[in-house]
Order: structure tokens, then C-alpha cells, then sequence
């Protein structure tokens, strides 16, 4: 992958476009949510960011974080991290499916009238896409990228030059909705810029990853900043009332604007936004079964790769087999369970940035975060508290009739009986030996 593609495939692991805001615009307005996404990208983003460009730069390695935690911590502690993430997908990644579904029924009630099936052919067509490579991924986010964007870009010029033939309610002559929920909006704000670690697990198949990987997450940090804030800024232009504002609202606002055509533009939008989602995001998780494979951690043939493009292609199918079986079980993203498995994840990558700076100082980093251990310390501090203002905020949630912190839990301490039961598995079923040496020994030996 080139610069381009791998800013499109990061667009779409991190947001997806501005779908999703609405909830921010209602919880405090217009005004209040451009300051809120300003805000949140110096205290989440940026801080996520760099420690992701200092690392992916320094150890380039296929399966990203899961590389650096390894390197830093040993296997266990890499397993733990890979486990994480592949935990969290099989909540999330039936999502996108659901979404484009949703979105369907708008254009077409009969198509949505059958969500499993549809579902299914989405992540059918997104195994298709990937097993065709990781540039073609990218290629294809970089389109779907420019598509999805032009019909808010349309939206937002509209709206700035008042063209509004529309009822009376959609305009209201100020906007507001009462006392603003300040610290709700920034967590809405939090969950529409995570996601910066993803494009990592595919830094084997990035071309001069040391150069491309940290310039691609700050280019993709500042275009989905400016998608967020130009559509938002322009209905606080346009004097559109938020207090009613609910998910599908931008394809209402878009009718008052630009009548039917640049509603089911946007609906349309919404279509390849959670595509794409899925898409780019099937590239980042499988790359993580086929690494593990390769250390011994799941059976050889998650390894086999397709020779001509190094595709993981059973990896692929595994992963979108398995959450083609969770299409029926309608997982809502539940707040807190995604806090309490990405959170612990992010904060063994931070660990694992402050201890390769300690154990390892000459490990060369073409980027390099300025300062040194209480720096970086500093820099963590900043994301991981916001993580746990949001786990208290959300601690009320359920998940199968369980609190959803519980099950979180619960889900994290199957990780090392999962590690323990893998490595005494797979060595039954032939799998590879692990990867003895977490530093390479300086020898010429091969």
C-alpha cells in the first residue's frame, strides 16, 4: 500500500464519514459540538497518533500492535493484546452489515426486509475485496472516501449560501436543546475518532512503512477532523435547529436543502460508509490470526498466504465466517464492553512504547516522539483518562442481561486461559514452534 490508500483504508477503520454525529449535535448544539470536535482530537487523537507513528515507524512488522506489545512484553503479553482486539470484533464488526442494511431499506423496503441475507452478501462482497489485496483495499477506501464526502460537501455549501426550501420545523431561527450534555458529546465525540492503531497490522504490506505509516495517521487525523467539523459548522451556519436531532437526521437536513436527489445521496453515502467500515477493518483484524499462526499461537494454516499479493487468505475467510454467525444476535455497540477492551489494549501499547524506550534506546525510530519516558507517560495521560471518565459514565450498561463491564471482564480473563489452551493445542495439531527470542540475538546465525 501507498500513501493515498493507506490514509482511504485509515478514514474508514477510524469514522466512516460524518454519520454518527447527530447524537453529538443533540446532546449540545451545533455551536458547543465544533468546539467539542476541535477539542477531542489534541486530547485523544493526537496523543494515539503519535505513539502509533513512533512505533509502526520503529517496528514496521506485520500484525502492528500485536508486534510492538511482543516485542516489548513478550508473547504472552502480545497474545493478550491480539486477543483484545479480535474479542472486540466479533461486537463491532456485525455492526456495519446491520448499518448498510438499515440504510438499504430507505432506498429499497423489499432489500431490507431481509437483514441476515443482505448482511451476509456485504460481508461476502468485503472477503471478496480483501482477499484481492491490501492496496486494492485501500484503493477502493480512497474512492468510497470521495463518495461518501461529496454529498455533505454539497450539503455544506447549500446550507452556508441558505438555500433552504424547506418546512418550517427543519429551520429553526436559533439552534439549541436546552442544558447541553457537555460530557456525553465528548464521548460520542471519543467513539468517532478511535481507531488510530488499526492500519498497523498490515505495516508488512505497506510500501516504506517507516516513512508512510506516521504520515498516513496525520493526514487521516486532519481529514477526519475537517469532514466532521465542515458539515457540522455549516447547519450552525444555517441556523438548524439540533434539539431533535437523531441518527438519519443529515439525510432529512439534506432534503430540506437539496430535495429528494441529495437525500438519497446521502442515504447512499450511508450505504458505502458501512462498507467501507467493514472493509477496511476485515484488512486490519485478519492480519492478526495469520501472525499468531506464524508464532504458534493458532494452527499453520491461518498462515497460508496467497503468493503473488501475501494476502492471509484463510485468515480472511475465518474471520468473516465468524461474524457472519453473529449477524443474528443484533449486538448494539455497547459503550462500556468497547471501553474496557480497547482501553486495555491501548494501554499496553502505551506500555509498550515507554518500555521499548527504556529497554531498547538505540532501536532506530525514523519517527520519534519528542522527550523522553515522562513525556510519554504524559502523553498517555490524556487518553486514558478520558477512557475512564467513559467507563463511569457508561458503567450502567448491559450486555445479555449482564452488566456489560462484567461481561467485558469476563471476556479479557478468557485471555490467558485462551493463550494456555492455544499453545498446548496447536503444538498437538502440529502448529509452528513459537518464536523463542522477543529481541533478535546479534548473530550472523541464521
Amino acid at each position: 500500500m501507498t500513501l493515498l490508500p493507506l490514509i482511504g483504508a485509515l478514514y474508514f477503520m477510524v469514522s466512516g464519514g460524518p454519520y454518527g454525529l447527530e447524537e453529538l449535535a443533540h446532546k449540545v448544539g451545533f455551536g458547543a459540538a465544533i468546539g467539542v470536535l476541535l477539542a477531542t482530537p489534541i486530547v485523544w487523537s493526537l496523543p494515539t497518533a503519535l505513539m502509533v507513528g513512533e512505533l509502526a515507524a520503529a517496528l514496521p512488522d506485520e500484525g502492528g500492535y500485536y508486534a510492538w506489545v511482543r516485542r516489548a512484553l513478550g508473547p504472552f503479553w502480545g497474545y493478550q493484546e491480539a486477543w483484545l482486539s479480535l474479542a472486540a470484533s466479533v461486537f463491532d464488526m456485525a455492526i456495519y452489515p446491520t448499518l448498510f442494511v438499515l440504510y438499504l431499506g430507505r432506498l429499497s423496503p423489499v432489500l431490507g426486509a431481509h437483514p441476515l441475507l443482505i448482511g451476509a452478501l456485504v460481508i461476502a462482497v468485503g472477503a471478496a475485496c480483501n482477499l484481492a489485496s491490501a492496496q486494492a483495499v485501500g484503493e477502493q477506501s480512497a474512492v468510497m472516501t470521495a463518495l461518501l464526502l461529496a454529498p455533505f460537501a454539497i450539503l455544506a455549501v447549500l446550507a452556508l449560501r441558505g438555500h433552504a426550501p424547506a418546512p418550517a420545523e427543519a429551520i429553526a431561527s436559533a439552534p439549541g436543546n436546552g442544558a447541553p450534555d457537555l460530557a456525553g458529546g465528548v464521548l460520542v465525540a471519543m467513539w468517532n475518532y478511535v481507531g488510530w492503531d488499526n492500519a498497523s497490522t498490515v505495516a508488512g504490506e505497506v510500501d516504506r512503512p517507516q516513512r508512510t505509516n506516521p504520515l498516513a495517521v496525520l493526514a487521516a487525523v486532519a481529514l477526519v477532523a475537517l469532514t466532521y467539523v465542515i458539515p457540522i459548522a455549516a447547519m450552525h451556519a444555517a441556523r438548524v435547529d439540533a434539539s431533535s436531532w437523531e441518527t438519519g437526521s443529515w439525510v432529512d437536513v439534506a432534503r430540506s436543502f437539496g430535495g429528494a436527489p441529495l437525500a438519497i445521496a446521502i442515504v447512499v453515502g450511508g450505504m458505502i460508509s458501512a462498507f467501507g467500515m467493514f472493509n477496511a477493518l476485515c484488512l486490519s483484524y485478519s492480519r492478526l490470526p495469520a501472525v499468531l499462526a506464524e508464532h504458534g499461537l493458532l494452527p499453520r494454516v491461518f498462515a497460508r498466504r496467497f503468493p503473488k499479493n501475501g494476502t492471509p487468505w484463510v485468515a480472511v475467510l475465518a474471520c468473516c465466517a465468524a461474524w457472519t454467525l453473529t449477524l443474528g444476535l443484533s449486538f448494539e455497540r455497547l459503550v462500556s464492553l468497547d471501553i474496557l477492551l480497547y482501553g486495555s489494549s491501548l494501554l499496553l501499547e502505551f506500555v509498550a512504547l515507554v518500555v521499548l524506550r527504556v529497554r531498547e534506546p538505540s532501536l532506530p525510530r525514523p519517527f520519534r516522539i519528542p522527550g523522553g519516558v515522562g513525556a510519554l507517560v504524559l502523553l498517555a495521560a490524556g487518553p486514558l483518562a478520558l477512557l475512564g471518565v467513559a467507563l463511569v459514565k457508561n458503567a450502567h450498561e448491559r450486555v445479555a442481561g449482564v452488566n456489560a463491564l462484567a461481561f467485558g471482564a469476563g471476556v479479557t480473563l478468557l485471555g490467558p486461559v485462551a493463550y494456555a489452551l492455544t499453545r498446548r493445542l496447536v503444538r498437538g495439531v502440529g502448529g509452528a514452534p513459537l518464536v523463542a527470542p522477543v529481541v533478535a540475538p546479534a548473530s550472523d546465525d541464521p
